[in-house]
C-alpha cells in the first residue's frame, strides 16, 4: 500500500461518543485507503471500547492543550471536527509548513450532519484567516449531506462485503442472545418522551417483541419507565408480549450488527443514523435536543427527505416530542418499503471520505 498523506483530525468529545464516533470511522475510512492519522482526542477512553483493535495507520494521541509541537512530524491536512479550534502553537507550526513547502493549506473544518437548506450553500466556502497564527492561510468548510451539493455520508467501500457475509442468527448467538418468534427492535435513545406508549404499545402488540436495549441513557430510561409503569399499571405487560435484553458497550463493528440483526433500529445522534440508513432496515431517529428547540428543524429538513410515509414521519415527531399526540402504530411493512427507496437515493451519492479526499486533491 502506498504511503498516503499524513492527517491530523481533532476531536473534542461534548458528550454521548457521537463526536469520537464519527471521527474514529473517518480515520479508519482514511486509514483503509492508505492515508496516515494521527487522532487527537481530548478524552480517547471510548476508542478503547468502541476499537478495541488498533489500526496501524492512526495514532491516537491525547489532545492536551498546549500541543508540544516540537520535534513533531507536519502534516499536509488539518481537520477540526465539529468547530473545535486548534491550538494556536499547532496552527503557528503548520503556518510554517505551508510557507516553506510552498503548498496551498488544506485547513478543514467538518461540520454537522444536517438536511438544512443551508447545508448545500455552505459546503466547500473558504474562510480566509485574517488574524493570528494562521493569518494568511484558508480554511474550508466541509459539510456532509444528504444530497449531491454536499459532502455526502461516511460509506466505507466493504460494507457491503461484510453485510453480506453477516450470519445474524450466530451473532445473535454469541451475544447470548437466544431468539425465539418474536421481532427485534434495537433501542438507542436518549429519554423520548413518548417512551411511556412506545413500550406499551409494543406490550398490547400481536406479535412478540423483544428490545434490545444499548448501555447508558437508554438502559437508564427505560428502567426508569418500567418502574412507572409497574406502579401506575401493574399488568401493563401482563401477556409478556414484550421482553427485554440488556446489552453491554458494542464496538462500531458490533454496532452495526445490531442493526443488521433487528427489525426496526430505535438511533440517536449523527453516526448511527448512518449506519441505520446502510443497515437497510426501517429505522426511527432520536435527534439530540436543543433547549433552543433547533433541533426541530433540523428533524423537519431530515423528515422532508424520506420517502411519502404518513406514519413513519408523525412516529417521528411524537417520538421526538415535537407535538403530543398519540404515538402511531408502527407499521413495520410500509416503513421497511421507504427505508429501502431512501437508502438506494443514498448509495447513489458519492460518499464523504472519496469526496473529502477529492476535495483536498484539489485545494492542497
Amino acid at each position: 500500500m502506498k504511503t498516503g498523506n499524513l492527517w491530523d483530525i481533532f476531536c473534542k468529545v461534548i458528550d454521548n461518543f457521537g463526536d469520537i464516533g464519527v471521527c474514529w470511522r473517518l480515520a479508519s475510512d482514511l486509514a483503509e485507503r492508505g492515508e496516515r492519522v494521527r487522532l487527537w482526542v481530548d478524552d480517547p477512553t471510548a476508542i478503547q471500547w468502541m476499537a478495541p483493535t488498533p489500526h496501524p495507520r492512526i495514532e491516537v494521541l491525547t489532545w492536551t492543550q498546549p500541543i508540544q509541537v516540537e520535534n513533531l512530524q507536519p502534516s499536509q491536512i488539518l481537520l477540526e471536527t465539529f468547530g473545535c479550534e486548534i491550538d494556536p502553537e499547532f496552527i503557528a507550526s503548520y503556518a510554517i509548513w505551508v510557507r516553506d513547502s510552498g503548498q496551498n493549506s488544506a485547513w478543514i473544518n467538518l461540520e454537522y450532519l444536517s438536511a438544512e437548506a443551508f447545508v448545500e450553500r455552505s459546503h466547500g466556502l473558504p474562510s480566509p484567516v485574517m488574524s493570528g497564527p494562521g493569518r494568511g492561510l484558508t480554511k474550508h468548510f466541509f459539510y456532509p449531506g444528504f444530497t449531491e451539493k454536499t459532502g455526502g455520508l461516511l460509506r466505507e467501500p466493504t460494507i457491503n462485503q461484510r453485510f453480506e457475509k453477516f450470519d445474524s442468527a450466530k451473532w445473535l448467538a454469541e451475544q447470548g442472545l437466544v431468539v425465539g418468534y418474536e421481532q427485534l427492535v434495537s433501542l438507542f435513545c436518549y429519554e423520548p418522551p413518548a417512551l411511556n406508549d412506545f413500550l406499551q404499545q409494543l406490550a398490547n402488540a400481536e406479535k412478540p417483541t423483544r428490545l434490545l436495549v444499548t448501555a447508558g441513557r437508554a438502559s437508564t430510561a427505560v428502567q426508569t419507565e418500567i418502574q412507572r409503569l409497574n406502579i401506575a399499571e401493574p399488568l401493563w405487560n401482563k401477556h409478556e408480549q414484550l421482553s427485554f435484553s440488556y446489552l453491554p458497550l458494542f464496538s462500531q463493528e458490533d454496532f452495526d450488527h445490531l442493526l443488521w440483526a433487528c427489525d426496526l433500529n430505535f438511533v440517536r445522534g449523527e453516526d448511527s443514523l448512518v449506519r441505520a440508513i446502510w443497515a437497510n432496515k426501517p429505522f426511527v431517529w432520536h435527534i439530540y435536543p436543543q433547549d433552543d428547540l433547533a433541533h426541530s428543524h433540523k428533524l423537519e429538513a431530515f423528515l422532508s427527505l424520506l420517502p411519502q410515509s404518513e406514519s413513519w414521519q408523525a412516529f417521528h415527531r411524537v417520538w421526538n416530542g415535537l407535538n403530543e399526540k398519540p404515538l402511531p402504530n408502527i407499521d413495520l411493512e410500509q416503513w421497511r418499503v421507504a427505508t429501502t427507496e431512501f437508502k438506494a437515493r443514498q448509495v447513489k451519492q458519492i460518499d464523504l471520505v472519496t469526496q473529502l479526499m477529492g476535495f483536498v486533491a484539489k485545494t492542497h
